[in-house]
Order: structure tokens, then sequence, then C-alpha cells
């Protein structure tokens, strides 16, 4: 006989103090199995019960071999990181009957983009070893003492909350196309130690050097995953635009991601909008090689009329363009695109 999955409804159609739900685990032993399966299991969930608490009952009740990984159960150890109906996240934290009346459904499978060991668990050595690349400790002159005037918790934007838990790795896109990307873990953790005052300038421009490099920071193609799946809003992706702008303030401008940002804000404050018949000359520079690459997909994209034509006027207007960038800041100076004009009021 089939089983309902259905939550039954109480008196005055509230939901009941405990179903019997099903829950389909990923599982995946490499001793004895070629490919991940699923198997189904079947719980009495009370209110209130984890998806922790839930995957701890069915190892002890009904399937020994079971494997996965926890240990705080608070939040803040970061090991029972998982994804729950395919979205990362911290199984002490995810309430079943929530996620059962959100999707119908209970699907627990291991962290994506990381090799798996055994069932829900994931070898984690690859995010320590890009975690320990990046140098996480302060590259100070003297020995870092308390921290200096005016330096506070917010000068790190949340991102000494991390634990460490892989969620945004799971999540990262980039990741999932390049295995060598070092992964917003890893780069929030720079920036923790670029934004503290302590760390001697030479070595934070050697570290922001050292990020430029290939499967570095230019490789994030922001999707925001990581700060939607993060438990902590640690928010990787902003500590990366961080970073960026930290390099780029510090004249490291050689990569096609830096010449991105200047080009872009460039023809902006030029034109009042973006020229993207000219943007990417901008991005290659003076490299033939690179040229060379692009210029046939550029002939493709001109037969097919999807290039403008680089010669547009400026916008009506553009002055107040490039007011509102010279207020952003050094980065933004375009003074220098400002036109020489006769104050006729003042004149003597």
């Amino acid at each position: 006989m089939s089983e309902s999955h259905a939550i039954p409804q109480g008196v005055g159609n509230t939901v009941a103090a405990h179903v019997r739900l099903a829950i389909t685990i990923q599982k995946y032993n490499p001793e004895i199995d070629t490919h991940p399966h699923d198997e189904i299991y079947h719980l009495e969930v009370p209110r209130g019960l984890t998806i922790l608490d839930a995957l701890i009952r069915i190892k002890n009740e009904q399937d020994g071999r079971l494997t996965f990984r926890y240990s705080c159960r608070s939040a803040i150890c970061g090991s029972c990181a998982m994804t729950v109906n395919g979205a990362e996240q911290l199984a002490c934290r995810t309430s079943v009957r929530q996620e059962w009346e959100r999707y119908g459904d209970i699907r627990i499978a291991p962290l994506k983009n990381l090799d798996v060991i055994k069932d829900l668990a994931v070898d984690m050595r690859s995010f320590w070893e890009k975690t320990q690349a990046i140098v996480p400790w302060l590259l100070a002159e003297t020995s870092p003492g308390a921290h200096p005037s005016g330096m506070n918790t917010y000068t790190f934007h949340n991102v000494d909350a991390c634990i460490m838990c892989g969620a945004c790795v799971a999540a990262c896109t980039s990741h999932e196309a390049d295995r060598r990307f070092l992964g917003p873990a890893a780069l929030a953790k720079a920036y923790r130690f670029v934004a503290d005052a302590r760390e001697a300038e030479d070595a934070r421009t050697a570290r922001l050097a050292a990020l430029q490099e290939p499967s570095g920071m230019w490789d994030c193609t922001r999707c925001n995953f990581c700060v939607q799946v993060c438990p902590k809003d640690v928010q990787p992706m902003e500590a990366i635009i961080r970073l960026r702008r930290a390099a780029i303030d510090r004249g490291l401008t050689h990569t096609e991601g830096a010449r991105h940002v200047i080009g872009f804000r460039d023809l902006i404050a030029k034109y009042g909008r973006l020229n993207e018949g000219i943007m990417p000359l901008k991005v290659i520079g003076l490299n033939l090689r690179r040229f060379l690459d692009i210029l046939p997909l550029g002939v493709r994209m001109l037969l097919k009329g999807k290039v403008p034509s680089p010669l547009h006027p400026s916008i009506k207007g553009v002055e107040r363009v490039r007011a509102i960038l010279e207020r952003s800041g050094p980065r933004s100076d375009v003074s220098h695109l400002r036109p020489n004009v006769v104050d006729h009021a003042n004149r003597g």
C-alpha cells in the first residue's frame, strides 16, 4: 500500500501537530555505488523539527549508514551545510515543516561543486586550500595590537561573520565553471584583511596584486547567489566589489576586468551612456592577440546589425552625469572631460 505524502489537516484547517512525511536523501557510497541515487525515508515530524534533527533520527532509527556532518547545532560551526530543496542551507536552522509547506517536498543532497566523500558529506579540502591561498592573517609592520582609533567591526562590512560553511561556494556559478576560481568565501576573507587598518600598506597592495591573477577577484560574474544563500549575511559579492575598487585605487589596472570598470566609467562620463561599439576596445587595450580573438565575433555581430555605431553623440545633459561621477570620489574624477567655459558673470 502506498503511503500518503500529504500533510493531514486538523480541526479548523490547522496543520496537525505531528505529520508523517517522506524525505528524499541523495546517497552515494563510492565503495559500492557507481552513481548517486535517491532513497526515501518516512518520518513522523513534530513542529519545530529541523532538517538536522530529521537526519539524526533517520540515522538512529532507520539507516545507521547515513553519513553527514554536524557539530554545534546552533548555526555557528557551519558543518551541516547541505542542499535542501535545491538551495544551500544550514540543516540545523532549516525547518522541515516550513520546507514542506513551501515546496510540497523534502529533498536533501550534498553541497554542489565539491566532491562527495559519502552521502551528504563533501570533501572540503579544496575549500580550505583556497582559504589558505589568500594568506588569512594580518601582514603588519609590527605586532598587531588593539584596533586603531576609529576602527570597529563595521569596517569589515560583516565579512568577519563568515562561519566558513561553504554554502556560497556551492552556489557559485563561476566556481561551477572553473574549479580553480578562489571562490566567494576566500575572497571575502581576503577583503577582511585588506580592510583592516593594521595591515601594512605595501602588504595590502601585494595582497591585492595577487588577487588580480586568473581565477581571482575578476572572475566573479556577480550572479549574486552567494549573497542569497549566506546564512550570516556576509554578502561575499559586495566584498569582491570592494576588493576591485581597492585594487583600482592603487593603480592595479592591467587586467581586463579593471579596464572594463575604468572604460565603462569613462564612456559614461564622456557620452552620458555606454558606447557599446567602443567598449570592447577599452577592455582589450593594445593587446593584438585579444583583438584578433574577438574580431570574428565582432564581424558576425556587425553583419547581424548587433553592433551600434561608435560615433553616436553625447546625450543631452551629460554635464549632470559627469557631476554625479565627480561627487562619487577619486575613482570617478572626470573633471578633465569638462569643457572650458568662460564665466561671463564674473568677468571683470
